[in-house]
């Protein structure tokens, strides 16, 4: 692996991990085994390891979602697929990562922001379209406003104030806003899609080979 490549994983996974104001370059240097020298060949700085970390969680968000929309069943499965994706995230990221990247590096904030507003906005607004005309989602809704809606929501489990870390696991917190959001949206219909991926959800994977 090129040297630049091995900094920005490790920084990446140091970042998830502990949050972005907790891990100094010295840290970064310490895990990779190399100089802080080493890694400003590659970064001018800290800034500069923020954004390229934004950059790795926006491709893989990207791969993400496009993945889901093309092993989707229906929009309610495209939720739940979106959902398992973030509860295996989860597990592992510090819920405190946005907060730090609001008040100490705003120019990835700015970025954070431009990929909440445009890329999850259009993937939201179109899985409610997409709900809307499957008749699962209730046709009257206002889509524009439950895109935004759904975004600030799903935002607001990084909020350590809110849901301190000591109490609340993000990934519980974000399970139980997303699974709330759509029973909101649903047409009866999609009640029962919501019913069945949940007990989907629960059954137990069996490794054993089927029968010929």
């Amino acid at each position: 692996m090129e040297t630049a490549e091995r900094i920005i994983t490790k920084t990446y996974e140091l970042f998830m991990r502990y949050g972005i104001r907790s891990v100094s370059m010295d840290d970064i240097a310490f895990h990779l085994g190399i100089s802080k020298k080493t890694i400003y060949q590659f970064y001018a700085d800290k800034d500069a390891l923020v954004d390229s970390v934004l950059d790795i969680e926006f491709h893989r968000n990207y791969k993400e979602c496009e993945n889901h929309k093309r092993n989707k069943e229906n929009a309610v499965h495209e939720i739940f697929l979106s959902l398992d994706e973030m509860q295996e995230l989860f597990k592992h990221l510090n819920p405190t990562i946005i907060h730090d990247i609001q008040k100490y590096h705003p120019n990835s904030f700015k970025k954070l922001s431009k990929h909440k507003e445009e890329f999850i906005y259009n993937m939201i607004k179109e899985n409610l379209e997409s709900g809307i005309k499957e008749g699962l989602y209730r046709p009257e809704i206002n889509v524009d406003i439950l895109t935004k809606f759904h975004i600030e929501s799903i935002f607001i489990a990084f909020n350590t104030e809110i849901f301190p870390s000591s109490k609340y696991q993000l990934s519980n917190v974000n399970q139980e806003i997303i699974e709330n959001f759509l029973f909101g949206i649903v047409s009866i219909k999609g009640v029962k899609k919501i019913q069945q991926y949940k007990r989907q959800r629960q059954k137990p994977i069996s490794y054993e080979p089927k029968n010929a």
